[in-house]
């Protein structure tokens, strides 16, 4: 199979995963964000525990990565925590969604085989639209200018909006960072994610101890962070990870904006509201930024983004 396709199957694998988050949290809103976090990435780590124990090996990684790792899984969540709770949530998530259009911009400066294609720059931009109708008009009930503080003074709020970009542009350059790594040799196998997930999750997990107040978990509780682990914040990063080693930076950028929208048609269903007209335009937008994305992604000149040798299913590159 392409490597191109094989990439944007993992990608679009991810982001099934990923979208079934908001429902999730809404599920599990009584749980403090650290310690929820910290569980699920210990969860998702251990899916590769049983194969690093037959081969300790698959953990042994440069420096470099596992700084990377930890700086992506991280410090994504911790400043989009921040975000969601010194800002107004419906905006500090629609800034978080610039990291789709982030990457798509930014991979130029990363990966410098490649070129950006008007196509591209008109998908991302079109894909961002998009999902800010999705993020905002999935939403009915949200005020915009109503945060999670309540009245909080506006300098708490603009560090809200900076933590939101600064999420942003974390899991932008942290998944490019992933690519820039394999194309210079680095031998990372995707296996790796687990570490990157063990050492956030334990560090997520001293700061719901710092922060946070303690609480008691039901049965119900645990099999649904146990879900969460298991898949948005587990299997999710695995195919993430393989996604961006193999496929085209720019149109996988341009297919995650389908995350907002399957999120909150997910949130829609689950919460038996009605869907609005907004939401299915930017349904309409988000499809067609993704179709403009893949038919860029067919052009001959960037036959040369798609490796040439195979890979193994840890990642290794032959």
């Amino acid at each position: 199979m392409n490597p191109n396709a094989v990439a944007n199957f993992c990608a679009l694998g991810a982001i099934a995963l990923w979208s079934t988050l908001a429902v999730l949290g809404v599920k599990l809103a009584h749980v403090p964000p650290f310690l929820l976090t910290g569980l699920a990435l210990l969860v998702g780590s251990s899916l590769v525990w049983p194969a690093v124990a037959m081969k300790p090996a698959r953990w042994k990684v440069p420096v470099e990565a596992v700084a990377l790792g930890v700086y992506g899984l991280f410090g994504f969540h911790l400043l989009l925590f921040i975000a969601l709770r010194q800002a107004p949530p419906v905006n500090a998530n629609l800034l978080n969604y610039l990291w789709p259009l982030l990457i798509v911009v930014l991979a130029p400066v990363f990966l410098p085989a490649v070129k950006l294609r008007p196509q591209h720059v008109l998908a991302a931009v079109t894909g961002f639209a998009g999902a800010a109708l999705a993020i905002a008009g999935g939403d009915p009930d949200a005020a915009p200018g109503a945060g999670a503080r309540g009245n909080a003074d506006v300098g708490a709020v603009f560090w809200g909006y900076m933590a939101a970009l600064g999420s942003a542009f974390i899991w932008a350059t942290y998944s490019l960072g992933t690519r820039r790594l394999a194309d210079d040799g680095a031998r990372v196998p995707t296996s790796a994610i687990g570490l990157f997930g063990a050492i956030s999750g334990l560090l997520a997990l001293l700061c719901h101890v710092w922060f946070e107040p303690s609480v008691v978990l039901g049965m119900r509780d645990i099999l649904l962070i146990g879900f969460t682990g298991l898949g948005p914040l587990g299997l999710a990063f695995y195919l993430w990870d393989r996604a961006f080693k193999l496929g085209d930076p720019r149109t996988i950028g341009v297919l995650s904006y389908l995350t907002p929208l399957a999120s909150t048609l997910l949130l829609v269903l689950a919460t038996g509201r009605s869907f609005s007209g907004g939401l299915l335009l930017a349904a309409v937008l988000i499809s067609g930024a993704a179709m403009l994305a893949l038919r860029a992604d067919d052009a001959p000149a960037d036959s040369r983004l798609a490796p040439e040798h195979d890979a193994s299913p840890d990642g290794h590159t032959a």
